[in-house]
């Protein structure tokens, strides 16, 4: 594990993390450090201080292509239960990312300096949201970064039963038409395996990333 001065420009090799999947600790959140690493693979998952930037390995992904809709799905599709928007309501949707109770865990990962600049990066274009509507209720919703050819997935919630679910599938479904490379899921969870989701290995992982490396730095390798 390496550690990072709070200057900090530059990671270390992805595929030097730890078996616990931690690369280094330290730096700081900006935006500027928030896209560099994200490109190249590493996310921040910490609560309080130090900083701990990530790379899981295995690495839970999803190809567009190998998306599964299972049959107590079409129900909703057919029925039209939910619609679905794009980039309406970013700020409603990581707020309630934030404050959603999710099972054996004490609170949540999203704090106030991570929502600024994940906000900030919306404004640019690259932090994006799907919102999930029952009527004019906000039932679901879910956000993450859109960094060349990759839709790196942070964080989901839902009010009413599948609304989550439905929201993905709709990007899912999006993205595939975009031609995006693969969905970063970060930690595999059954409600994403049972979407499609599988892992991958550190080393491939970083192949896909690397070849986004020219979509998102153009032909420029930092690494």
């Amino acid at each position: 594990m390496y550690f990072l001065p709070e200057d900090n420009l530059f990671f270390p090799h992805p595929l030097l993390v730890d078996e616990e999947g931690v690369l280094a600790f330290g730096s700081q959140i900006n935006a500027a450090n928030i896209i560099t690493a994200y490109a190249h693979g590493l996310f921040p998952w910490y609560s309080g201080h130090p900083i701990f930037w990530w790379n899981p390995n295995p690495r839970c992904v999803l190809f567009p292509k190998e998306l599964k809709i299972h049959k107590s799905m079409r129900p909703y599709f057919n029925q039209e239960k939910f619609t679905v928007s794009y980039n309406q309501c970013f700020s409603k949707v990581i707020e309630l990312c934030r404050d959603t109770k999710r099972k054996d865990q004490n609170g949540s990962w999203l704090n106030d300096e991570l929502i600024e600049v994940f906000t900030h990066l919306h404004h640019k274009g690259i932090c994006q949201s799907v919102e999930v509507w029952e009527d004019d209720e906000l039932v679901g919703g879910l956000y993450g970064l859109l960094l060349g050819k990759i839709f790196f997935g942070e964080s989901m919630f839902a009010k009413k039963p599948n609304a989550s679910k439905f929201g993905f599938i709709k990007l899912v479904q999006k993205l595939e038409k975009e031609e995006i490379l693969l969905i970063d899921c970060q930690q595999e969870t059954g409600h994403l395996k049972s979407l499609g989701a599988k892992t991958i290995s550190k080393h491939e992982f970083w192949k896909y990333i690397k070849e986004n490396l020219k979509e998102v730095l153009g032909s420029v390798n930092c690494f």
